[in-house]
């Protein structure tokens, strides 16, 4: 997981299989946490050698928005309130 440019370039140097970048967007595993945002994103994405993964606050909404081909979610993929099991 990469979160500045030193760190995409240690990504690179090491010659990477993937990327992760984060926190793309607001997290609820991490609130109050500086994000990306996505221009940063992008501008990042840009100098890194291999696939890069986007990573914090993705949903398929937060995807489509950022136009991310590779996403992954820890919680994005869930409902905000858990359903009661009856």
């Amino acid at each position: 997981t990469a979160h500045n440019l030193a760190e995409i370039g240690a990504a690179n140097r090491l010659a990477a299989a993937a990327v992760m970048l984060s926190p793309v967007f607001p997290t609820r595993s991490h609130p109050g946490a500086a994000t990306l945002g996505p221009l940063r994103f992008r501008l990042l994405a840009a100098r890194v050698a291999a696939p890069v993964i986007a990573l914090g606050g993705m949903t398929p909404r937060t995807s489509r928005r950022l136009g991310a081909r590779r996403w992954a979610a820890i919680d994005g993929l869930t409902p905000q309130e858990p359903r009661k099991i009856r």
